[in-house]
């Protein structure tokens, strides 16, 4: 049987390192839960950059100004979107 080395007397130095982590783990406050992403909020709009054809633009733009919200709605029917 192997004999263990002798046990090294405990200093302050052990004991005050010992109490601050027992202070550190009481006393420290676990970060609160990040809140969950709300799910998207109807009629709230979102600003994108969109590449599209020139032809297809001016095909909306020649309504005149809501040619925006006519893309819109072109493509919420196209995503069978119509009832949301």
């Amino acid at each position: 049987m192997a004999q263990q080395p002798p046990r090294r007397p405990r200093t302050l130095s052990d004991a005050k390192t010992a109490a601050e982590a027992a202070f550190k783990a009481i006393t420290t406050k676990s970060a609160p839960p990040l809140p969950k992403t709300p799910a998207a909020v109807p009629g709230v709009k979102e600003l994108v950059s969109l590449r599209i054809d020139q032809d297809v633009l001016e095909h909306f733009q020649e309504g005149g100004p809501g040619w925006q919200d006519r893309i819109n709605a072109a493509l919420r029917k196209a995503a069978g979107k119509l009832d949301e």
